[in-house]
């Protein structure tokens, strides 16, 4: 008999997510059928865009997610016991999957990378910097990238990305232990959003002929300050809004419209899934390789016990982590 823990949505979040939103339940899981396998959670993530997802859950719903995971029983001859896998398994202990969904982690991961990073720089959030910056940027030796929440699971990477491709790389993050790490990881000019007197005259400072790329973790008013300093013909990689996420007043205005066009910016909205196959497969061999070589440092902020995951989320859409966070089960 296995009993799978999971964490459900109890209520819908109104604002900023509170434990009342979450219930913790436990099920006992059926014998396995041919074909199928049982995995036993090693990793979760939390990640921002669970909070704007959950929306279309139901109230009692179990709260999604990918984590890594291993085969303890298996009816599947292509996942034999012991395989690592990823899997959307959700905030759960255990689950029975068919094995259709299941990702293998490459045969060539070295045994000194922790496997948590399959969820983090050598993954999802690798992946999203990566494409973020390389497809939807464009971005090419020589030009200026701004990030913000640069500290964070996705911005880390893409500053570091820009900086192997040549790119003069300016960072916003939220408190100086954060800024200290970005000039760390060798961004050119890195700042506290919270404590500058003013944004756009730092932005200014930072750059004074502007910036080629946007990459937007935060939108609100802060991309309403970075985007009348785009050069003509900028790009604008839109990833996230963070900023918003928990607001329950109106949102504000979006850029004066006269800014994009007359600066013939280009701004697209993405998600990482819409790389797949062999494409997708290059970028992990190359996060992976960078790693490696120690030209992409990561930083993991791990919270233990898998009873932690509503406090690793809240922690998380708070600022709290450095770097990806991630919940040891």
């Amino acid at each position: 008999m296995v009993l799978a823990k999971s964490w459900t949505l109890k209520k819908h979040f109104e604002g900023s997510p509170t434990n009342d939103n979450f219930e913790l339940k436990t099920a006992e899981l059926p014998p396995l059928k041919d074909g199928e396998v049982l995995l036993e959670a090693l990793f979760l993530t939390v990640d921002p865009y669970m909070r704007l997802t959950a929306k279309r859950l139901k109230e009692g719903d179990k709260m999604m997610g990918q984590q890594v995971a291993r085969v303890v029983e298996s009816k599947n001859s292509a996942f034999s016991v012991g395989t690592v896998v990823l899997a959307f398994s959700g905030w759960t202990t255990h689950s029975i999957s068919d094995g259709k969904e299941l990702e293998k982690l490459p045969t060539e991961w070295p045994d000194t990378l922790p496997l948590s990073l399959a969820l983090g720089t050598v993954g999802m959030t690798g992946l999203t910097a990566y494409f973020g910056l390389l497809d939807i940027c464009g971005v090419k030796g020589g030009e200026t990238v701004m990030v913000n929440a640069a500290a964070g699971a996705v911005g880390a990477v893409v500053g570091q990305i820009a900086k192997l491709k040549g790119c003069k790389v300016v960072g916003a993050a939220g408190s100086d232990d954060k800024v200290a790490y970005l000039k760390q990881l060798g961004f050119d000019v890195a700042f506290n959003y919270k404590t500058v007197d003013s944004l756009k005259d730092t932005l200014k400072k930072a750059s004074p002929d502007g910036y080629d790329c946007y990459f937007d973790n935060v939108g609100g008013e802060f991309s309403n300050t970075v985007i009348p300093q785009m050069k003509k013909f900028g790009r604008i990689a839109l990833c996230g809004a963070i900023s918003t996420y928990n607001s329950t007043h109106p949102l504000p205005p979006g850029p004066p419209p006269e800014i994009v066009i007359y600066q013939e910016l280009r701004m697209e909205g993405f998600i990482v899934t819409r790389w797949q196959g062999d494409v997708r497969q290059k970028a992990l061999k190359d996060l992976m390789k960078w790693v490696l070589e120690g030209k992409i440092k990561y930083c993991e902020y791990i919270k233990g016990g898998f009873e932690n995951m509503p406090a690793a989320f809240m922690g998380m859409l708070k600022g709290e982590n450095l770097g990806k966070t991630i919940v040891k089960a």
